[in-house]
C-alpha cells in the first residue's frame, strides 16, 4: 500500500489537472455505486438486513418495512475508492477520511443492532452522541493541532465578501458542534426515499466548488477569501461524495430499492461538517444547509414542547412527516425541499461576489 502522504496514491493522480481530477472523481464513484448497487441490493437482501420502520410513522411508510438498508457502505466504499485513485494526499484529505469512515462505523454499529433486534432503536441515544462526540473531537484537535497549525480557519461572513471572522477561543467548540450536528442533521433528514442523498449531494457540490476556490491563489484573489492550497484536494473528495450520493439516488429514489442507513447518513453528514470547518464555511453550511437545519430543529421543538406542555407543535418531527402527514406526496416534499436547498445555495453564491 502507498504511504499515506505520498505525492499521489495512484499514478492517475499525479497525471491530471485538478479540475479533471474532480470530474473524474464524481464520475468514478458514481459508477462504482452504479455498478455494485444490485449486487448491494441483493446481498443486504440474503442476510436479512431489512429497514425497520417506526410504529407512529406515517401509514405509507409501512410498505418499506424490509427494504435492503445499511446501503450508506455502498456510499462509503464508492468514495474511498475515488479518492484512492484520483486523490493526491495531505493532511487535510487525511482528517475527512478519518471522519468518513469513522462515522460510518458508528452508524454501522447503530443499524446492525437495530436489525438485531428488530427494532428502530440501535444503540442508546445518549451512547450513541458520546461516540459521535468524541471522534468529532478528535477530528477537531487534529485540524487544529496538525493540519492548521495557526488554528482553525477563520469563518466566512455570508454576504459581505471578503471579511473573515475570528472566533478565538470558540473555534474549536464551534468546529466540534459544526461536525456533530451536519451529522446529526442529515441522519434526521434521511426519512424519506432520495431525501438524504439529494441533500447531500447539493451541499457537499457547493462546498467542493468553495474548497476549489479557496485552494486557488487566483480564485481566492477574486473572492478576497485568501488562498489556502490543501484544500484543493478536498475538493476531489467532496466532488467523489457528491457523485456516489446521485450513484446511489440511482436505488435510493422513490420507491427506494435501499436506504443508506445511519451508516451513510451519519457519515455524509460528517463529510459536510469536516469540508465546512476546513474551509471556515460554518455559517455558509448554517444557511446552504437550512432545510437540515429545519429539520433539527423541528424535532428539538416538538419534544420540547411536548414535555414542558404535553402538546406537539408539528403534526409528526421530522419536519418532512409533517407535510407527508398534510397531504403532501413523498416525492413532492423530496423535490420541494431539494429546490429550496438549491435556492440558498445560490443566495450564498451571489453573496460571495466580490
Amino acid at each position: 500500500m502507498p504511504p499515506l502522504f505520498a505525492e499521489s496514491w495512484t499514478p492517475l493522480a499525479g497525471g491530471a489537472f485538478l479540475d479533471e481530477r474532480c470530474l473524474l472523481a464524481a464520475l468514478t464513484a458514481f459508477a462504482v455505486s452504479l455498478a455494485a448497487g444490485p449486487w448491494t441490493i441483493r446481498r443486504l437482501a440474503r442476510l436479512k438486513a431489512g429497514q425497520v420502520v417506526r410504529d407512529d410513522g406515517p401509514r405509507t411508510h409501512l410498505r418499506k418495512a424490509g427494504t435492503p438498508t445499511m446501503g450508506g457502505v455502498l456510499i462509503v466504499l464508492a468514495i474511498l475508492i475515488a479518492s484512492l485513485l484520483w486523490v493526491r494526499p495531505n493532511l487535510e484529505v487525511a482528517v475527512l477520511l478519518l471522519g468518513l469512515v469513522g462515522f460510518a462505523g458508528i452508524g454501522l454499529l447503530d443499524d446492525a443492532l437495530k436489525l438485531r433486534r428488530r427494532h428502530s432503536r440501535g444503540i442508546g441515544a445518549r451512547f450513541k452522541f458520546a461516540l459521535q462526540a468524541l471522534l468529532a473531537l478528535i477530528v477537531v484537535i487534529l485540524l487544529d493541532a496538525l493540519a492548521r497549525p495557526h488554528g482553525l480557519a477563520d469563518l466566512i461572513v455570508p454576504f459581505d465578501p471578503g471579511v473573515r471572522l475570528d472566533p478565538g477561543v470558540l473555534a474549536v467548540p464551534l468546529a466540534w458542534f459544526v461536525v456533530v450536528g451536519t451529522s446529526n442533521a442529515v441522519n434526521l433528514t434521511d426519512g424519506l426515499d432520495g431525501q438524504a442523498a439529494l441533500q447531500t449531494a447539493l451541499i457537499v457540490s457547493a462546498l467542493g466548488a468553495l474548497a476549489y476556490a479557496l485552494g486557488h491563489p487566483d480564485l481566492a484573489g477574486v473572492l478576497r477569501l485568501g488562498a489556502t492550497p490543501a484544500l484543493r484536494e478536498t475538493a476531489v473528495v467532496a466532488a467523489a461524495t457528491a457523485g456516489a450520493g446521485l450513484g446511489f439516488l440511482w436505488y435510493n429514489g422513490h420507491p427506494a430499492q435501499i436506504f443508506m442507513g445511519d451508516v451513510g447518513a451519519l457519515a455524509l453528514g460528517a463529510v459536510l461538517g469536516i469540508l465546512a470547518v476546513e474551509s471556515g464555511a460554518d455559517l455558509l453550511l448554517f444557511l446552504m444547509g437550512g432545510v437540515l437545519v429545519a429539520e433539527t430543529l423541528s424535532v428539538v421543538a416538538q419534544v420540547v414542547s411536548f414535555k414542558t406542555t404535553g402538546r406537539r407543535v408539528l403534526r409528526m418531527a421530522p419536519l418532512h412527516h409533517h407535510f407527508e402527514l398534510g397531504g403532501w406526496a413523498e416525492t413532492k416534499v423530496v423535490v420541494r425541499f431539494a429546490l429550496v436547498t438549491l435556492v440558498l445555495i445560490l443566495l450564498v453564491v451571489v453573496g460571495l461576489r466580490p
